[in-house]
């Protein structure tokens, strides 16, 4: 797979026909560790073609692959007897503000302060 990203990012460069050698280049400057079968074979295969003919041949074979899931089932129907469920809207209580105080009127010794 290293491989194959190493010869599009050389593509993506401007490199239109990347050779083994830029390829093993770009791996090794990454700190990987390059296979030499591997790397002759990809170049070897893509002699003759681009990634961008590669590229829209296989977005032209995903058209047919079925994405998505089913959406699961349903659930079931309630009987005709169902039992109806009354919804109760509850108004919120309003809640009183606390009197206003004015700590320094107290009239106390301050308290710890």
């Amino acid at each position: 797979m290293q491989e194959a990203a190493a010869y599009i990012l050389l593509v993506l460069g401007g490199n239109d026909t990347p050779s083994a050698d830029d390829v093993t280049k770009v791996i090794t400057a990454s700190g990987g560790e390059a296979n030499e079968e591997s790397i002759a074979t990809l170049v070897g295969d893509m002699e003759g073609k681009t990634v961008n003919d590669l590229l829209a041949e296989g977005m032209d074979k995903l058209k047919d692959v079925p994405m998505g899931g089913s959406g699961g089932g349903g659930g079931a129907a309630a009987g005709g007897e169902a039992a109806a469920v009354e919804v109760v809207e509850e108004e919120p209580e309003e809640e009183e503000a606390p009197a206003a105080t004015d700590m320094f009127a107290s009239g106390g010794d301050g308290g710890d302060y």
